[in-house]
């Protein structure tokens, strides 16, 4: 459904070259993601692949960065919205003179993903008359290459690095201008007239001079799989429109060529405007890999999950129990900035994780919860598998008592109570695989005599009689909203986890949203994942209509664009933070709603 961006009126504006992140909607393709604002200007767009450098950067870049638009040329408005159960993007722009749908699609085909990749743009007329711009600006990979264009008898193609690429356009499209660094066109659409632009491009590979109506046509072979996906879901749970697009968020972040689950498709949106938290999160944390997963099994995207749980079992035995990988599942390396002005002059830009040298206790729970649900829901673990997660239980008794960097990767190492709770839900779940016959069952009283250590040290060092609630670690007073998921991990005293719930949402509460943690409010928005982890604990814990309202409230508030989340929200202005679209926010989401329609975990 289309509706108005922004949800006010009036036109679409940007700030010193920077549109607002809630602007932006999410294409894919299952092994890159374009950001398309409700401007018609595409200014995110790492080709070929999720993780490569961008060829679009306007988003980090506004008067420098590449970026691909399509924009009428006299002052317009626009309703924007994705086509139903696809991932086929639409924006209606309305002038003074006519109305014209730009159709946005990264193509698949008839067989599934494309040697190449294909952004395809098609601009119809609805009423009157309406005249576009057409600008493609080449990036330049943080300064990093020099864009130029080269001719041979086959036609002409654009080089930026490695990459290669043609600019496709149907015949109404007229070429103003074209040099090394922009091409520059406008077209004239009438009611009933169509015309289309595109880009095909590649990495070190020759590519095919792909006819203009065959890019057109497969923008509906496009959507017709995208629906053909979403009609097998098995979800027929509540708010069944929130969860089916955020299962197609989730569908865009899962890198088809190896089967990874990217955390975000972008690099460096800032948790607060103007501040350092601008981080990379173009790869694969364990943690999000897991809860992916079990949403997947909860849709009944059992090839997804099957496909993610491959990967991640063989990235374990590649390199032990890191905290993230690389797409392609290699160790990802450390951080260095790159020279541009950032997203409204947020610095630094970042490529690459800090938290690639971190150990985090959460990546055991991680694990074993994903694993556990995968045979729950029938699924058969192979002996490599069962031996790999028994050494992670045999790990996890091990080092439990050492102090980490805790769910949030902060730098001083604590003994997160988050943490700890992790290596509870570990033991627990090897402890239950093994008695099932999942597991090698030779340590199993081994891991069940550490579970219950681990249990009785949270309850003596970690809850805090003061604040009636379970502390974000030993001899705090912070609160940690993280601490919700204890919950859905079915740990301990339902009565302390209650009481722990009702603070969070008291302390951490602003609006509809939720801070993650005590004092970070100076510092950052609102993490949207945590109210949707606390909402799923509420309802858990008997209270599923006071659940139930908070989820409605978080859900209207976040009713800004076309069902692309962001990692964070401002909660004064509503307006989007961080990384998006955020696999971590999507994924709660559709845990929170399966819950709340009373699905088992």
């Amino acid at each position: 459904m289309l509706k108005p961006f922004p949800r006010t009126g009036g036109s679409v504006e940007r700030e010193d070259g920077y549109l607002p992140l809630e602007a932006y909607a999410a294409l894919g393709e299952g092994r890159s993601v374009a950001l398309s604002g409700a401007d018609g200007s595409i200014d995110w767009w790492c080709c070929p692949n999720l993780d490569s450098p961008p060829l679009f950067d306007r988003l980090l870049s506004p008067h420098e960065g590449g970026y691909f638009s399509v924009t009428p040329v006299d002052p317009f408005t626009s309703e924007i919205g994705y086509r139903d159960g696809s991932n086929v993007h639409e924006t209606v722009f309305t002038t003074a003179t006519g109305k014209a749908r730009l159709t946005e699609s990264l193509n698949s085909g008839p067989a599934g993903r494309l040697p190449w990749a294909e952004l395809a743009r098609r601009i119809e007329g609805l009423e009157g008359h309406v005249r576009l711009r057409v600008e493609l600006v080449f990036g330049t990979r943080g300064d990093t290459a020099g864009p130029f264009l080269s001719t041979n008898a086959s036609g002409r193609a654009f080089h930026v690095a490695s990459l290669m690429g043609l600019f496709r356009h149907s015949e109404g499209v007229l070429i103003d201008a074209e040099d090394d660094h922009a091409i520059m066109a406008h077209v004239d659409v009438s009611a009933g007239k169509s015309e289309l632009v595109a880009i095909v491009a590649g990495e070190h590979e020759p590519l095919v001079v792909v006819p203009v109506a065959d890019i057109d046509r497969r923008i509906e072979v496009s959507c017709d799989a995208w629906r053909n996906w979403t009609e097998r879901l098995g979800y027929e749970g509540r708010y069944r429109e929130q969860v089916e697009r955020s299962g197609l968020a989730l569908k865009l972040l899962l890198f088809s060529p190896t089967g990874a689950i990217a955390a975000a498709a972008t690099t460096s949106l800032p948790e607060g405007i103007g501040g350092k938290k601008n981080y990379d999160y173009r790869y694969a944390w364990i943690r999000d890999a897991g809860y992916v997963i079990k949403a997947f099994l909860r849709l009944g995207a059992h090839a997804e999950a099957s496909a993610a749980l491959t990967w991640l079992v063989g990235r374990l035995e590649d390199h032990g129990a890191q905290v993230l990988y690389t797409l392609n599942g290699k160790t990802v390396s450390e951080e260095e900035e790159l020279d541009l002005p950032g997203y409204r002059n947020s610095r630094p830009v970042r490529r690459g994780n800090a938290a690639t040298g971190q150990h985090q206790h959460g990546i055991y729970g991680d694990i074993f919860e994903t694993a556990e649900r995968f045979v729950v829901g029938g699924g058969m673990l192979d002996l490599r598998s069962g031996a790999l997660l028994a050494r992670l239980a045999d790990e996890c008794a091990e080092t439990w008592k050492l102090k980490d960097a805790g769910i949030w990767e902060l730098p001083e190492q604590q003994h997160y109570t988050g943490s700890k709770i992790s290596c509870w839900q570990a033991l627990a779940r090897a402890v239950e695989m093994a008695e099932d016959g999942h597991l090698p069952g030779t340590c199993k009283d081994r891991w069940a005599r550490a579970r219950d250590r681990v249990a009785a040290w949270i309850d003596e060092h970690c809850w805090s009689e003061e604040k009636r609630a379970y502390v974000m670690y030993p001899g705090s007073d912070k609160l940690d909203a993280s601490l919700a998921l204890a919950v859905r991990f079915r740990f301990g005293n339902p009565d302390r986890l209650r009481a722990t719930c009702e603070a969070i949402d008291r302390e951490l509460g602003a609006g509809p949203y939720h801070y993650r943690y005590t004092g970070v409010d100076a510092e950052e928005g609102c993490f949207l994942a945590c109210t949707f982890w606390l909402v799923e604990a509420m309802a858990l814990l008997g209270r599923k209509d006071e659940a139930a309202v908070k989820f409605e409230a978080v859900i209207e508030a976040l009713d800004r664009n076309s069902g692309t989340y962001s990692e964070m929200a401002d909660p004064e202005t509503g307006a989007f933070l961080g990384n998006l679209p955020q696999c971590l926010t999507h994924l709660a989401l559709i845990q929170a709603a399966a819950t709340l329609s009373g699905f088992e975990l």
